[in-house]
């Protein structure tokens, strides 16, 4: 009589299932990957490539759709620049950008230049996208019955929707170094975050274009 491993072959089993767990966790790292908050495109003006700004005065600040957001921002961006050797000095007040020049720094360049500052560092972070996630529902059926040959059926289904719609919002920002002598742009970058908290959202906007600055030789 043959051996039950002959009928069911445990190692291929077990093969093909840890297959399968692989598959699974490299799918897993790709969405954890691809929902990281990232650089989307980024630009260095050929003048000032190669010009480290490590050890020098930066001017500090962000620009939020409410204070409380911007606060963070702007102590978040500034740990991240001191973090990687400059001097960064957080804007004090924000003055009213002018129409059709927000997300500029020209508006911050006097108080730059009263701080001594090499550069201003600028992050213009707002909504990228929103996402309405429904809520939850309840669905209530009735089906049919029979018994020998005699039989009767029918069906009554409705749902009912529990507590309202939530919406996502996903954050995106413009970073951007200019110099304060020429009020040159030195560099710009956007990154974009998936939805989440928004503190959260930001803090990790900040850290990836600061990466992005790094690998562009500023720091």
């Amino acid at each position: 009589m043959p051996s039950p491993a002959a009928f069911f072959p445990v190692r291929s089993f077990r093969s093909s299932r840890a297959a399968k767990t692989a598959g699974a966790l490299a799918a897993l790292a790709l969405l954890g990957a691809c929902a990281s908050p990232q650089v989307d495109t980024q630009w260095t003006d050929p003048q000032f490539a190669g010009q480290s700004l490590r050890g020098a005065r930066l001017y500090v600040v962000c620009e939020a759709p409410d204070e409380a957001l911007a606060r963070q921002c702007q102590d978040r961006l500034a740990a991240e620049a001191a973090a990687l050797g400059a001097t960064a000095v957080p804007a004090e007040t924000r003055p009213q950008p002018v129409p059709g020049r927000a997300g500029t720094a020209d508006v911050y360049l006097p108080a730059a230049r009263d701080a001594q500052a090499r550069a201003v560092l600028l992050a213009s972070v707002g909504p990228a996208a929103r996402t309405v996630q429904p809520g939850p529902s309840v669905g209530i059926g009735l089906g049919g019955f029979g018994g020998g040959r005699v039989g009767v059926g029918g069906g009554v289904g409705f749902s009912l929707p529990i507590g309202g719609s939530r919406v996502n919002t996903s954050y995106g920002a413009n970073t951007l170094l200019t110099d304060v002598a020429s009020g040159r742009l030195m560099w710009t970058a956007n990154t974009s975050a998936p939805s989440g908290d928004a503190a959260e959202q930001v803090g990790e906007l900040v850290k990836a274009a600061m990466g992005g600055a790094q690998k562009a030789g500023f720091f």
